[in-house]
């Protein structure tokens, strides 16, 4: 038997009268100016949505600004539950697009699971760079910026270490951190960090190794948001670009669908700029030279050199990363010198590992399980 005999036609399935409607009547298929008249609402309906996907509303969990500063804001959340865990976390953002994507919505935000958890968490709100902003670079943001929010974090909570929770690019300068600060850090738990940047065989992988970054800084200063986001557009084009709309399109009177969508939406355009100097760095240091992983990057006079590196690692993995392949990621374990050290692998990809119900439900339990064990 075929395939299609197990699959009777649609038209045939479960018919049921339509209410107000005599008993066996039969609805009638729409005809084709009725069909492109429902075409057309539709589409008006993704026009009108679209132009007010800025207004939705994102990053809602309570929380209190505890330093505000020209690079930088650090937000302290309000407890859900009772705190637990001894050692709070600060999480460490990346440099690339907004930290709301953390808190994306109440039942996708790995914030609000946190505190859920009994965490105390704090997080590094990164301000968009100004022109003036053009050579802050690697070392401004590790040893200064990051270094005055852990000691701020220290102060309140009065602990001698915390964990240190980066992701993606935020991963790879808490490494950074790390192995310039230990005396500071109890955990380091990342998130899709870039650290061998040969083994980076994504697009942007593909396309860094053959950036002339010099000439950019030169010419242009800080990377702006257009040539950031025309850089993510080349990633996915169908599904980025064409798919996500028909998608858009087939599911516009769903009203969860439709929000959901609004809220990515929103994350993907809001692009900040990246400060030339650090843009640089993060190309020509760690996916040209790779020096990262062969413990030769330098940050101003201090090299960064992870194999000193003792404390408990945890590298969360998505193994459908389009941004960062898992081969770049999972290295880090192998140069590091910690004996409690674990590399968790999910079926996933870069937003998903984070913002998603599958984050929810599968990575956020054992990444809370393994920080736990290791808070009190």
């Amino acid at each position: 038997m075929t395939k299609q005999e197990l699959q009777p036609d649609q038209k045939e399935q479960n018919v049921q009268p339509v209410q107000g409607e005599p008993e066996g009547q039969i609805k009638k298929e729409p005809t084709l100016p009725e069909e492109i008249k429902e075409a057309y609402r539709k589409l008006e309906k993704v026009r009108n949505i679209l132009h007010t996907a800025g207004n939705i509303e994102v990053g809602e969990t309570p929380n209190e600004v505890l330093v505000e500063k020209r690079a930088y804001r650090l937000l302290h959340y309000q407890q859900l539950v009772s705190k637990t865990a001894r050692t709070p976390i600060l999480i460490v953002y990346a440099l690339i697009n907004k930290s709301y994507v953390l808190d994306l919505q109440s039942d996708k935000s790995w914030i609000r699971s946190l505190l859920s958890q009994g965490f105390d968490v704090y997080l590094i709100d990164w301000k968009a760079p100004t022109a003036a902003d053009k050579y802050v670079s690697f070392d401004d943001y590790v040893n200064c910026y990051i270094d005055d929010c852990v000691e701020a974090v220290i102060k309140r909570t009065k602990v001698e270490k915390l964990t240190l929770h980066g992701y993606c690019m935020g991963g790879t300068m808490s490494a950074m951190y790390t192995a310039l600060h230990q005396d500071k850090v109890r955990n380091l738990a990342v998130i899709a960090p870039v650290i061998d940047g040969q083994k980076d065989f994504t697009v942007i992988g593909n396309v860094a190794k053959n950036m002339d970054v010099d000439k950019m800084l030169h010419v242009i200063g800080n990377l702006q948001s257009e040539q950031l986001y025309a850089l993510y557009s080349t990633l996915k084009p169908f599904k980025q670009g064409i798919n996500k709309y028909l998608n858009l399109l087939q599911n516009i009177d769903n009203e969860e669908f439709v929000d959901n969508f609004l809220r990515l939406e929103k994350w993907l355009y809001d692009t900040p700029p990246i400060a030339g100097e650090t843009f640089r760095q993060w190309i020509s240091d760690i996916y040209k030279k790779n020096l990262l992983v062969k413990n030769e990057m330098k940050l101003s006079d201090k090299i960064v050199d992870l194999s000193t590196i003792k404390v408990p690692l945890l590298n969360v993995i998505a193994d459908e990363d389009h941004l960062v392949s898992p081969q770049c990621s999972a290295p880090l374990n192998d140069v590091v010198s910690s004996t409690d050290k674990r590399i968790m692998m999910f079926h996933t990809g870069h937003v998903g590992l984070i913002a998603s119900h599958y984050s929810q439900n599968n990575v956020l339990p054992k990444v809370g399980q393994w920080l736990m064990a290791r808070s009190q």
